[in-house]
C-alpha cells in the first residue's frame, strides 16, 4: 500500500389523494432552485458546494459519489458500479448511463460452483477474488460529465480529498457496520482500516483519516477513469483480486477494456405521467410493470391507512418479482422481453391475479416475445446508496450506486473497497430442467441489478420528480411504495419515503409492522397477508419533487443518515 501511495502521489402524515398530486412541473430557470438528496450530510454539502460554483447536476454527482465512497464505504465507492438517469431540461431528453460492472474475460458460467457441481455458499463466493467485476462507476460518471458537466473534471474532488486527508467523524451508521456481523467487516483489509492505534475499532465520533483514498482521488482527478483502471491503481486491483482465497481472473486488459454504456431511458405511462428508469441489466422494467398493474386497481382512491391498499401493493410486488426472476438479465447477452412485459394485454392478464385475498405465490407469466428461461435464485444484499440532484438549469440526476454487499468483497485497494458484484449473477447456469438462466455468468456480461433510479415527467416532458433507493432486491419494493405515495396518495416526498416498507417476493413477505397505521397489520392478516420483521440495511430512499411555482421539495429516508437540502 505504501508503494502505491508513493506512486499515486507522484502522479498527482398520511392522507388519501387522487391519481395526481399537488406537484406542478414548471421549467426551472438558469438561476432556479437547486437541491441534493443523498445518504450522508457531508456528501450533500459537498454536492451543494459544486452547485454554488455553477456546476451541473452531473458535476455534483461526481463529487457526492467521491464523498460517499469515503464516509459510507459500506454502500458504494470508487470500486463499484452505478446506474445514472439524467434529465436535460432544455431538450427534455431522459438518458441513462450504465456503469454496471462487467465479468472478466476469464469468467465462466460455473465459476461459483463447488467441486461437487453445486453452488458454493454466498459468503464463500463474496469473500473470494472471483466476486469482483470491473468497477464501472467512475468511468460512467466521467462519460456523463463529459456530456453534461460545466466545471473541470479535476475540480470535483477537492472536498472528498480534504475529508480523506484531514479526517471525518465516524457516523453512527458507519460505526455500526464497522463492528457488524458481516464477514467483510472482519477481513484483514477492513480490520487494518477500521482499527485505531490503540487496537480498538473506530466508533461514533472518532476521526477517521484515509490518506490512501485521497491519493486515489488525485490520480482520478488527473487521469479520469484511466487513473483508476490503469497504472498503479489498476495494477493493485488486479493483484488484490488475484489473492487467495479463490483468486479471480480479472486482468489489466479487462480493466482497460471497460466501457460504460449510454442508452435511451426506459419510459412508460402511469396515470398522467411518464415514469423513466434504466433498461436491463437494471430491473427497472418490472418496476414499470408493477405500476401499470396497480393502475388497473382502485389503489388511488384508497390511503396508506387502508389494508386493502397494501394488499394490492404486495400482490403487484410478487408479480413483478416472479417475472423479473425469470426474464431479466443483461440484454446484450440475453433476450429480455421488455415490450412484452409492459404490453397492455399482458399487464391486464397479470392484474387479474390481484384479489381481495393474499394467496399462494404467483408463477412467472409468459409475456409476448419471451423465451424459455430458468428461475433465478440470486441473493442480493443491500450495500448500495442513492443520489438525487437538481441543478439551477433544471437538469436532474437520479443515480443508484453500489459495491453490492456490505463493504463489497472486503478487499481494499487505494483506500476503497472492491465490489463483489459478480455474486449478483445466478450461481447455477441452468435450472433443474436444463432451461438456461437469464442471469447466468458470462465473460464481459453485466450482472442483473435491482437498481432502478427513477425520473418522472409530465405530459409535456417537464420534470416532476425523481426517486430511488438502495436495498438489494427490495429496491423495487421501496421504490414502488414511494411512487404510490406521491403519485396516488398525494403525500409529500418525505411522507411517501416514511411509509412502511413491505417486501413480497415469492413466499417471503417482510416489512416494518411497527410503522403501519393502527389496524393495518391486522387488516392485512385477515386477508391472508402476514408480514415478518424486516432485517438488513433496509431502505435508503432519496427523492425530490417539483411543487407549484417551481419550488423543490426533498425527502430523505429516516432509516439512514441522509438529508435533502437546497437553496
Amino acid at each position: 500500500m505504501r508503494s502505491l501511495i508513493v506512486a499515486v502521489t507522484a502522479l498527482s402524515l398520511l392522507l388519501p389523494g387522487c391519481s395526481t398530486f399537488a406537484a406542478k412541473a414548471e421549467p426551472v430557470a438558469a438561476n432556479g432552485p437547486v437541491m441534493v438528496a443523498a445518504a450522508n450530510p457531508l456528501a450533500v454539502e459537498a454536492g451543494l458546494n459544486v452547485l454554488r460554483r455553477g456546476g451541473s447536476a452531473v458535476d455534483a454527482a461526481v463529487t457526492v459519489q467521491a464523498v460517499l465512497g469515503l464516509v459510507e464505504p459500506q454502500s458504494s465507492g470508487l470500486g463499484g458500479g452505478a446506474f445514472l438517469v439524467h434529465y436535460d431540461a432544455e431538450t427534455k431528453a431522459v438518458t441513462t448511463y450504465d456503469g454496471r460492472e462487467t465479468a472478466p474475460a476469464g469468467a465462466d458460467a460455473k465459476m461459483f460452483l463447488g467441486p461437487d457441481g453445486r453452488p458454493m455458499s454466498f459468503i464463500q463466493a463474496v469473500l473470494s477474488g472471483r466476486s469482483t467485476g470491473v468497477p464501472g462507476a467512475v468511468a460512467m460518471l466521467q462519460y456523463a460529465q463529459k456530456e453534461h458537466g460545466r466545471l473541470p473534471w479535476n475540480s470535483l474532488f477537492g472536498d472528498a480529498e480534504r475529508l480523506a486527508t484531514d479526517g471525518f467523524k465516524v457516523s453512527p451508521r458507519m460505526a455500526g457496520f464497522i463492528t457488524s456481523i458481516y464477514p467483510q467487516s472482519k477481513t484483514p483489509d477492513a480490520t487494518a482500516y477500521f482499527t485505531r492505534p490503540d487496537g480498538k475499532r473506530y466508533g461514533v465520533g472518532d476521526t477517521l483519516k484515509n490518506p490512501a483514498y485521497a491519493e486515489s482521488l488525485r490520480l482520478i482527478a488527473v487521469g479520469g477513469a484511466d487513473g483508476l483502471l490503469k497504472g498503479p491503481l489498476g495494477e493493485a486491483i488486479v493483484a488484490r483480486v488475484a489473492a487467495e482465497p479463490m483468486p479471480g481472473s480479472l486482468t489489466a486488459r479487462d480493466l482497460a477494456g471497460y466501457r460504460p454504456l449510454k442508452k435511451k431511458a426506459l419510459c412508460s405511462t402511469y396515470r398522467v405521467y411518464q415514469v423513466c428508469t434504466a433498461p436491463p441489466a437494471s430491473s427497472g422494467v418490472v418496476l414499470l410493470q408493477a405500476l401499470k398493474i396497480l393502475e388497473q386497481t382502485d389503489i388511488a382512491s384508497r390511503a396508506p391507512t387502508d389494508p386493502v391498499a397494501w394488499l394490492q401493493i404486495a400482490q403487484a410486488e410478487r408479480l413483478m418479482y416472479a417475472d423479473r426472476d425469470r426474464y431479466v438479465g443483461d440484454e446484450d447477452f440475453v433476450s429480455v422481453p421488455v415490450k412484452g412485459l409492459l404490453s397492455d394485454g399482458y399487464v391486464a392478464e397479470r392484474a387479474k391475479q390481484i384479489t381481495d385475498r393474499f394467496g399462494p405465490p404467483p408463477t412467472a407469466g409468459i409475456p409476448p416475445g419471451a423465451k424459455a428461461r430458468g428461475p433465478d435464485r440470486t441473493l442480493e444484499p443491500g450495500g448500495t446508496s442513492h443520489i438525487v440532484i437538481v441543478d439551477a438549469r433544471g437538469d436532474v440526476v437520479s443515480m443508484t450506486t453500489t459495491v453490492e454487499s456490505i463493504y463489497g468483497s472486503g478487499r481494499m485497494v487505494g483506500g476503497f473497497f472492491l465490489n463483489n458484484q459478480l455474486t449478483d449473477f445466478n450461481f447455477a447456469p441452468n435450472d433443474a430442467d436444463g432451461a438456461p438462466a437469464a442471469n447466468a455468468v458470462a465473460p464481459g456480461k453485466r450482472p442483473r441489478s435491482s437498481m432502478s433510479p427513477v425520473i418522472i415527467l409530465d405530459k409535456q416532458g417537464r420534470f416532476v420528480a425523481a426517486v430511488g433507493s438502495p436495498g438489494g432486491s427490495a429496491i423495487l419494493s421501496y421504490n414502488l411504495k414511494t411512487l404510490v405515495g406521491v403519485l396516488d396518495w398525494n403525500l409529500t416526498m418525505q411522507q411517501a419515503i416514511d411509509l412502511p416498507n413491505l417486501i413480497a417476493r415469492g413466499g417471503n413477505v417482510s416489512g416494518e409492522a411497527e410503522r403501519f397505521a393502527p389496524g393495518v397489520v391486522a387488516g392485512m392478516a385477515e386477508r391472508g397477508l402476514k408480514i415478518q420483521a424486516i432485517g438488513g440495511e433496509d431502505s435508503g430512499v432519496q427523492g425530490i419533487i417539483v411543487r407549484e411555482g417551481g419550488r423543490l421539495e426533498g425527502g430523505a429516508d429516516p432509516r439512514r443518515e441522509g438529508v435533502a437540502r437546497g437553496f
